[in-house]
């Protein structure tokens, strides 16, 4: 293929009315001021997206604009260009042909990256169009670092050779060539790319297996020699600080890595096994800050009557739900939108997943007997207006922080619970009277997270004879009628179908009929009460509406609805 003539972008977007003449100077200008480059200056100012730059370039040029989110890569053929290449040149190698590759480049018409790709490749090259944003999404699909992590776990299978580990040995390891160092890093890098939240060190009788946990499911990476599994514990011990000699108890620690100029906090859980130290690492990536009320899925409606509720100046809000279903985050929504210079805000945890401006935070510490409810007492007398008790474990903590929001304080906590209406038996059970519940307690949210589907392979789907059962629970006979859909698996989602998670919530706002029939002792009376009030706002409800939707699959929704039917 001839090679494109230099042309300027500014030049094609006005002639194709992306954008005028005063739009083109005042990017330019920018573009000057800043060294950005023009086209990126023209999306950051929400002139034109990426795509429609792509596609003025295309056509301009006569050449194909590919959309990498429909288009299925093959990954040998892409990392024929080196990665470091790759994102230098902005450029992604998207098939071979018989006389050429077809290489995509967010700017096609740099002529040196024209000619640098074909001499690398030593092969002519056709060109083809691909957004910015695309191609930067693809690149961290394809140059993943699985056979790097394989390699570096062979090769320090390979130093290590068959014998013993000594802690003498600890030192060499530290140097940032070591093997050990380079898989961690190869791990950490990986797992942070495909936005994994937790990375699982597995020693097995033969081998030790290595599963990152994304979208809350497992998915194994890598297996590899058995005898490097005390190397990996002895490196993460000492980057948490913990006792490196203590092998037969669990342990628990964090520390901080910098994964791509983006700091990752790594909460760190080693527990004996049969064959070693199993060991957790969940990933807290600080850069990506707090989610907001209005962005974690909470239903309109039910999100206008939460807002109300906050902001009254006292009471107990509680968030329920399985470990891992999203309840701190609902928690630090809530908190953001009360973080005002005029109110005080302090939150008790174990441990602090993210450092929140303006809010002083506390970290439990049983070791040395600061517990939650010793913490609240003196929170208390620190004169807060907001305080968040990162769960209710015991008679003392849950009683103390009644009493509270009795008092004048608005407290947040979590409990353990499978719903909302179940919570106040939760609450017996720690010994909580019924009248200070009833007096104390606001509202209850029960929640879960489903897997979303992925919108770049959503298809029709047709719902089995017993997913129509479930669906008829909420819609009656008309669940036949609708449309359903189902991810059938692209390069976007690694062929899993589902890209991202989003919350399914139930609410129990502790009206004044639910607060009488909750200081009574009868049961079927409150139950009667919290159903009426809730009037549709349950779990079920919701993810047959995130099914109708188009948002998750049928399956997913059936995963989190625990109601019978």
């Amino acid at each position: 293929m001839l090679r494109p003539g230099k042309i300027r972008l500014g030049d094609i977007l006005v002639e194709q009315g992306l954008l005028t003449v005063e739009q083109l100077q005042f990017c330019l200008d920018e573009h000057r001021k800043t060294g950005r480059r023009l086209g990126q200056v023209v999306v950051d100012n929400g002139i034109a997206t990426d795509e429609h730059i792509g596609q003025a370039l295309a056509k301009q040029l006569h050449i194909p604009y590919v959309n990498l989110k429909n288009y299925r890569l093959n990954p040998n053929i892409s990392r024929l260009l080196p990665e470091l290449r790759a994102r230098r040149h902005r450029a992604v190698v998207l098939e071979e042909r018989d006389d050429a590759f077809l290489v995509g480049l967010a700017d096609p018409t740099d002529l040196f990256v024209h000619d640098e790709i074909a001499r690398l490749l030593k092969k002519d090259v056709d060109l083809a169009v691909v957004s910015e944003e695309g191609l930067f999404q693809a690149l961290n699909r394809i140059y993943r670092k699985g056979s790097e992590i394989s390699d570096a776990a062979r090769e320090l299978g390979q130093d290590l050779g068959n014998g013993p580990i000594e802690f003498g040995a600890v030192e060499a390891l530290s140097i940032e060539d070591a093997p050990v160092v380079r898989l961690l890093q190869s791990l950490f890098e990986d797992a942070v790319q495909v936005g994994a939240s937790d990375i699982h060190i597995e020693p097995q009788a033969k081998a030790v297996q290595i599963r990152f946990r994304m979208d809350g499911v497992m998915h194994f990476q890598t297996e590899a020699d058995s005898k490097i599994a005390p190397s990996l514990s002895l490196r993460l011990k000492i980057m948490a600080d913990l006792d490196i000699a203590e092998k037969r108890l669990p342990q628990d620690g964090r520390f901080g890595v910098s994964i791509n100029n983006q700091p990752v906090d790594v909460r760190l859980s080693t527990m004996p096994t049969q064959y070693g130290e199993s060991i957790v690492m969940r990933l807290l990536n600080q850069a990506k800050g707090m989610l907001r009320l209005d962005s974690i899925g909470i239903p309109p409606a039910m999100l206008k009557r939460l807002r109300q509720i906050l902001a009254r100046p006292n009471g107990l809000v509680l968030v329920t739900g399985p470990t891992g279903s999203g309840k701190t985050t609902t928690l630090y929504g809530a908190l953001a939108e009360l973080n005002t210079p005029e109110r005080k805000l302090i939150t008790i945890e174990d441990p602090v997943e993210y450092k929140l401006p303006g809010i002083n935070q506390v970290q439990v510490n049983e070791k040395i007997e600061l517990s939650f409810a010793r913490v609240l007492r003196s929170a208390l007398r620190q004169d807060p207006d907001v305080v968040l008790i990162g769960e209710m474990r015991d008679h003392e903590t849950a009683q103390v922080g009644m009493q509270a929001a009795m008092t004048g304080h608005m407290v947040f906590s979590t409990l353990h619970t499978n719903d909302a209406i179940s919570t106040p038996d939760r609450l017996l059970d720690m010994e909580v009277p019924r009248y200070v519940m009833a007096s104390a307690l606001q509202v209850v949210i029960a929640q879960r997270l489903v897997r979303r589907i992925c919108q770049s392979c959503s298809a029709p789907y047709q719902p089995t004879a017993w997913e129509l059962v479930w669906l008829r629970t909420e819609l009656g006979e008309s669940a036949a009628g609708h449309e359903y859909k189902q991810g059938t698996g692209c390069s976007q989602c690694s062929n899993t179908g589902y890209k991202g998670r989003t919350g399914v919530y139930e609410m129990l706002e502790i009206s004044d009929e639910v607060a009488e029939a909750l200081g009574k002792a009868d049961h079927v009376e409150f139950h009667r009460a919290a159903e009426k009030q809730m009037d549709g706002w349950t779990l079920r409800r919701h993810a047959v509406q995130l099914v109708l939707e188009g948002k998750t699959t049928v399956q997913e929704g059936m995963s989190v609805s625990n109601q019978a039917f």
